[in-house]
């Protein structure tokens, strides 16, 4: 048979695959059987194949799958993708690296309707399932008419014929107590809930386990199902149950005890995204986004305990040059503890999260920052609640963290029982008390290590491995760095990122610089699109002296530059966010221009930009504006 390689005497270029324009209004799959096959050793830049989905009106491409392990036989990878409305493309990008012996090849590619871990396998592919090799029992392809087994089966499933094939594991090559051979799914890549069902046989002299369980990246198992009946003559349909909230491995599993256990047979696997019994039909799957809260509008799901009194409370600080505003915008509500002063030594604050359900991975982030305190410990913790309100387990707590910084934190769990999550700020004598501000909590699922592994989102840029899609174009000494922690100029610049407090973000450095000096940030070209975009990114223009920062885009084929957003001399200590909202049916490219000001303290940053196809869903007011309010370092509760 024929397939396709990677072009090798290009170096350092990308060899790209388009598919042509393709439609599935169904939920559809994506199997690619691919290799890449080297004959040295490891290189730190190796070769790469990735895969792409491009969607019509996106300007830009949604990595869904990559792969850099070399490899002496095809493989092969299975990827969901969800229903949708609109058009696509799938791109397959050959990235060769450094490595000079390298080749990447790809022999089929299919997309099929339908989920990946369905599998008739009636195909030699067998949909990407693959059986766990042990040296004495494992899973065979059985059927299309090859008479070489004792466990032979008249018939299969699918074609109810002796030329159809099925998957069977057989215990006459059992040599120990307890022989256990696995038949492993392909990994979901898409978020999903229903109905998993299959057929099987099953014949037992002794006894037999036959299990399913789910098994997540960090490679967990939960038990979803287990053989009822000793015996089965026909095949028989087994439904289950199944949420796979993030990427999950479903696993066939047969446990033999003895030489003359006897054998099981699969075929059929099918998944349908409406739960099995219509009892459970009604369970909504759990939406991680309400358990979130950025405190712009109210508490969101979060309430305090009375007992307590008010220990948190929801404030806004106007633009100012002394006091940080909020992590959302940089001028809405955060929360802030110990704001009201009392005439007790201390005080108390209790924030409880809305009820999460058991038996699932969480991944909690939350954004804190402190002031003054002298004392740090219990100036904030947070804790798991049980339901039954008896058990509270502490998961966190701060340590150290740089003052007035908004700082991330991030914690993964996972709890049998349903549970609520606490924030606890607490101080025993008033002298040890500063103010512990709270912000941007979300909750997600799977665990937070399993999310950093996914797939950047396409579009977004927070500066921490790289510039991204952003290029230098140097004129004269101009030019923007690379940076984390604070600039080196006092009184000017950012004391850290805007992604998690401790990353990195881009600034020009004013004392490199003369005045009306000019550095250009310059995107590559990206794709237009019909249809409205938005631009959202967060600067920083804290210094007496800090001079323009402009955004512009730039159409191909025109030489003008159209200006979008402009801000004039210092704005703020905090991050601020910016907001733009801009069309082009030509390819385009954006750039950031910042110019420094009168003096040293004109360091400029910028950080966390994201592109987004439609319309913005906020506005913001100001899209030109100079100088700073006159309301200057008020605070609102």
């Amino acid at each position: 048979g024929h397939y396709i390689s990677v072009d090798t005497s290009y170096e350092g270029e990308k060899a790209v695959l388009s598919s042509p324009e393709l439609y599935s209004e169904e939920w559809s799959c994506v199997r690619l059987i691919y290799q890449i096959a080297t004959t040295s050793e490891p290189s730190p830049d190796p070769a790469r194949l990735n895969l792409y989905l491009r969607q019509e009106g996106e300007s830009f491409d949604r990595l869904l799958w990559s792969a850099k392990e070399p490899s002496d036989s095809w493989l092969i990878a299975s990827l969901d993708l969800m229903n949708s409305t609109k058009k696509y493309k799938i791109v397959l990008e050959g990235e060769m690296g450094q490595d000079k012996s390298a080749s990447i090849a790809v022999f089929e590619i299919k997309i099929t309707p339908g989920y990946c871990i369905e599998c008739d396998f009636e195909e030699n592919h067998l949909c990407g399932f693959v059986n766990r090799w042990n040296p004495n029992v494992n899973w065979f392809v059985g059927g299309g008419n090859i008479r070489n087994s004792q466990s032979i089966l008249p018939k299969d499933h699918t074609l109810n014929s002796e030329l159809g094939h099925y998957m069977y594991v057989d215990s006459v090559y059992v040599k120990h107590f307890q022989e256990v051979a696995q038949l492993i799914s392909p990994k979901t890549t898409a978020p999903m809930s229903g109905c998993l069902s299959f057929y099987y046989q099953l014949k037992q002299e002794s006894s037999i386990v036959f299990t399913v369980y789910l098994r997540d990246t960090s490679g967990f198992y939960e038990e979803i199902w287990k053989t009822e009946s000793a015996l089965s003559v026909d095949w028989v349909l087994a439904e289950v149950d199944f949420n796979a909230p993030y990427p999950m491995e479903v696993i066939f599993e047969v446990a033999f005890n003895s030489a003359k256990g006897g054998y099981v047979a699969l075929d059929d696997i099918s998944f349908s995204p409406v739960y099995c019994s219509n009892q459970t039909g009604m369970r909504t799957p759990f939406n991680p986004a309400e358990a979130g809260c950025n405190f712009e509008e109210d508490l969101c799901n979060f309430y305090q305990d009375h007992k307590d009194g008010p220990g948190w409370s929801r404030v806004k600080v106007k633009r100012n040059v002394y006091r940080a505003g909020d992590h959302t915008t940089g001028f809405g509500y955060y929360l802030l503890a110990n704001t009201k002063f009392t005439s007790q030594p201390g005080y108390l604050g209790r924030l409880y999260g809305p009820t999460l359900p058991g038996n699932l991975q969480f991944c909690l982030r939350f954004f804190y920052a402190l002031y003054g305190f002298f004392q740090m410990s219990g100036a904030l913790a947070v804790y798991i609640f049980e339901e039954n309100h008896v058990v509270q387990e502490k998961i966190w707590s701060v340590l150290d963290s740089p003052k007035g910084v908004w700082t991330q934190a991030e914690i993964s769990f996972k709890k049998p029982m349903p549970c609520k999550v606490v924030f606890v700020s607490w101080c025993k004598s008033f002298w040890d008390c500063g103010l512990v501000a709270l912000d941007d909590v979300s909750l997600s699922l799977g665990s937070c290590q399993a999310a950093d592994i996914l797939l950047p989102n396409p579009g977004e840029c927070t500066f921490e491995k790289d510039e991204c899609v952003f290029t230098q174009k140097k004129r004269g000494r101009g030019s923007w760095h690379r940076r984390r922690g604070p600039t080196p100029t006092s009184y000017t610049g950012p004391k850290g990122d805007h992604t998690t407090g401790v990353g990195y973000y881009m600034y020009i450095e004013a004392s490199n610089m003369v005045y009306g000096q000019r550095a250009y940030l310059v995107s590559r070209s990206l794709r237009g699109t019909s249809g409205k975009q938005c631009l959202t990114f967060f600067y920083h223009m804290y210094g007496a002296g800090t001079g323009l920062l402009s955004v512009y885009l730039k159409k191909e084929g025109d030489d003008e530059e159209i200006p979008l957003w402009r801000r004039t001399g210092e704005q703020s200590i905090s991050w601020l966010r910016g907001l733009i909202e801009y069309e082009s049916d030509r390819n385009y490219q954006i750039i950031f221009e910042a110019i420094r000001g009168v003096s040293m303290r004109s360091d400029t940053a910028i950080d966390d930009i994201l592109f987004q196809a439609g319309p913005c869903l906020e506005v913001e007011e100001i899209q030109f504006s100079s100088g700073y309010p006159d309301s200057l370092n008020e605070i609102e509760y």
